[in-house]
């Protein structure tokens, strides 16, 4: 049965969806995601073509000055020291805090990037950057498994840290482990792989899951969840028969753990029934539905060919409703996939408006013809397809929330699309250097700051990653603007990318001008970690606002942090009102309420964020309950912080009740004190 034809009869209730509340979902608001500036509504639809030049600083996704703390001014201690490996004179950029400035010298010790500053300093061995860009490593989100061909190439690439979003693994317990004795070059993490799970319990690809095998299926996912992956990794159009009784419960479960859901959607093409339209409310829907972060795989060639800026439109309004989701792309108008795959079902040329001579044996010159197709399908060749609108990559490059995703990794045999070596160094050097499509600023954001905050709500590893500052990982890339480039083709997908003069990966020199260093292993895993709350349950925080007028809330310890309900602020003289869309609370002082005069937070939580248990508002956490960061805020007249959330309650730093002028103190185990100033 054709797969449009099939899904059609397995159905989806996109109308439902469509008209479900929205839910409570991690995000910062309906801007740029992760917090980078993003462009008004009008620059979305079409990229400025302001020149980046090598000597340029220019962000496109925000004008903004430079932070004075994007650099450090060192101690005389610090200059004395003499450090592991000093970057000397580069152009740093750091997409984080807006650093792009020639002249910046970074240290590196233990690992570590130790000083980012314009002071000089000493180091047992100097790097000369001096007309250099010095960026993040690269973190390739939408990779495979890190065989160890394909992981040099990544690195010669400038890819510091390879995570296998498409794909993974359905037993992360053996995947970790194997990949750790390997003594893999570059880090590495997982999804857990909900096609590779579903094909182990026999079901087929045009069949849906039984309720029975759903469970199951759940119940994987949930201790891979446990057992590290970063992630649910779904590939609709690869497997047509599954439909939303089965994505729906992992959905669910990802919101339940905060982890992404990253998606190849069901339809790459503009040819009725079923097209990226579709495509994309369905995923909308499903977010809706759940509250679940979602991120789009490759929407270049899945989702919005053909489609693109009504495509990208649809998730720029979704997110604009408070919908956390993302998508990637890569560089290039052709895609590539195996042509014993459901993508070539019967009806492909019309889908995707090409004939048998627009496909390319991977690896080859050969171009195939009826005949040849029909024997190089039996094999499971991978074809590249010349069916993508050159615009279509400019388009969704130019979008904030999409980052880039490779979508390969070299195999042997050679039987790969280019992508698979060349996807940032090409990002680069072609549309950034010589088409101008995007500037040097975003670029590097969509390559390194923006995979990493896509997953590191779970991800503790990857908060040290995507960033060039003091404390974080010294995972660099160094580069020659003017020369940066693919080098890789149809016909030599394994020829690796020319301008990248350095690759350090932990510190460690993985590249340099003596070329690959394969004794270099500094690959180290990158899991989910979850904290919940402790046996013996939750602490309280006791809140007065005289000696005799006494309350409390719950209160505990996050990461060597002291945490309190939100409520505490309503208690001490501040009304609260929460904004769905941007997931904040807003706190406003109340002149002449005393303790526990304010509007009940809790209310406002349950009438703004969906219904709540029966009396669960009132309630502590309980024993096991997941500690999350789902990117809710407390924003308050001249400050904002992040808050913990526990169910669908939010706690506020103690940190924050000082910072408000109260006085705050632990007054025995699990127990704080807070008094209100006024």
């Amino acid at each position: 049965m054709n797969k449009k034809k099939r899904w059609k009869a397995i159905g989806y209730p996109i109308a439902v969806l469509a008209a479900a509340a929205i839910a409570a979902v991690a995000v910062r608001g309906s801007g740029s995601p992760f917090g980078y500036p993003a462009r008004d509504a009008a620059s979305l639809s079409r990229p400025e073509k302001a020149a980046p030049a090598a000597g340029s600083a220019g962000t496109t996704l925000a004008a903004r000055a430079m932070p004075a703390s994007a650099l450090d001014e060192p101690s005389e201690a610090e200059l004395a020291r003499v450090y592991d490996i000093v970057i000397a004179g580069g152009r740093v950029i750091n997409p984080e805090t807006g650093l792009d400035r020639k002249g910046v010298n970074v240290a590196v010790q233990d690992g570590r990037i130790a000083l980012v500053t314009a002071r000089p300093v000493k180091g047992r061995r100097t790097i000369d950057a001096s007309g250099l860009v010095v960026a993040p490593g690269f973190i390739d989100n939408l990779s495979y498994d890190p065989n160890p061909l394909g992981v040099w190439n990544k690195i010669a690439d400038g890819v510091t840290a390879n995570i296998a979003m498409h794909g993974g693994t359905d037993a992360p317990r053996k995947w970790y482990p194997y990949y750790e004795r390997a003594e893999t070059p570059l880090h590495y993490g997982a999804s857990f792989f909900y096609t590779k799970a579903r094909n182990k319990q026999g079901i087929g690809l045009y069949t849906p899951a039984t309720a029975a095998q759903t469970r199951r299926l759940a119940a994987e996912a949930e201790q891979a969840l446990q057992d590290g992956v970063l992630g649910i990794s779904f590939s609709l159009e690869y497997v047509p028969g599954i439909g939303a009784d089965e994505v729906l419960p992992l959905m669910r479960l990802a919101y339940k753990y905060n982890v992404p859901v990253y998606f190849h959607a069901r339809y790459s093409d503009m040819t009725e029934p079923g097209t990226n339209i579709d495509a994309m409310n369905e995923i909308i829907g499903y977010a809706r539905e759940t509250g679940a972060s979602v991120h789009v795989d490759h929407i270049n060639s899945t989702g919005g060919t053909f489609s693109m800026k009504q495509s990208l439109d649809m998730l720029a309004k979704a997110r604009a409703e408070g919908l956390d989701i993302t998508a990637c792309t890569y560089p290039y108008d052709y895609w590539g996939t195996y042509l014993n795959s459901a993508r070539f079902d019967k009806g492909w040329q019309e889908r995707f408006r090409i004939t048998y001579k627009d496909l390319q044996i991977a690896g080859t010159s050969e171009r195939l013809t009826e005949t040849t197709f029909g024997t190089f399908k039996k094999e499971g060749k991978l074809a590249v397809a010349y069916a993508i609108p050159e615009q279509d990559i400019e388009d969704s490059l130019a979008a904030p929330f999409v980052m880039i995703g490779s979508d390969a990794i070299l195999e042997p045999g050679n039987n790969n699309h280019p992508r698979a070596s060349g996807t940032f160094a090409r990002t680069v050097g072609l549309y950034v250097r010589e088409h101008r499509a995007l500037s040097l600023m975003d670029a590097v954001a969509k390559m390194s700051l923006m995979p990493a905050k896509r997953l590191e709500r779970q991800a503790p590893a990857l908060r040290k990653k995507g960033r060039i500052a003091r404390g974080m990982d010294a995972d660099i890339v160094i580069f020659d603007y003017a020369k940066i480039g693919d080098r890789s083709t149809v016909e030599r997908p394994e020829l690796p990318s020319a301008g990248i003069r350095y690759v350090l990966i932990g510190g460690r020199i993985a590249l340099d001008g003596q070329g690959l260093h394969k004794n270099v292993r500094a690959g180290e895993p990158i899991r989910s970690a979850f904290v919940r709350v402790p046996a013996r349950g939750a602490g309280v925080l006791e809140l007065a606002a005289s000696s005799t007028r006494t309350s409390s809330v719950p209160a505990l310890s996050y990461r060597g942090e002291a945490y309190a309900d939100v409520r505490a602020l309503e208690a001490l003289g501040y009304a609260l009102s929460w904004d769905a869309r941007s997931h904040t609370f807003v706190a406003q002082a109340v002149a002449g309420h005393g303790l526990g005069e304010g509007p009940a937070v809790a209310d406002l939580a349950a009438s703004s964020r969906g219904a709540e248990p029966e009396g669960a508002t009132g309630e502590a956490p309980g024993p096991g309950e997941l500690m999350l960061e789902r990117g809710h805020r407390l924003a308050w007249p001249g400050g904002e912080a992040e808050l913990l959330s526990i169910g669908r309650r939010d706690f506020v730093p103690l940190a924050v009740l000082k910072r408000l002028g109260m006085d705050v103190r632990a007054s025995g185990p699990d127990v704080w004190t807070a008094v209100s100033a006024g």
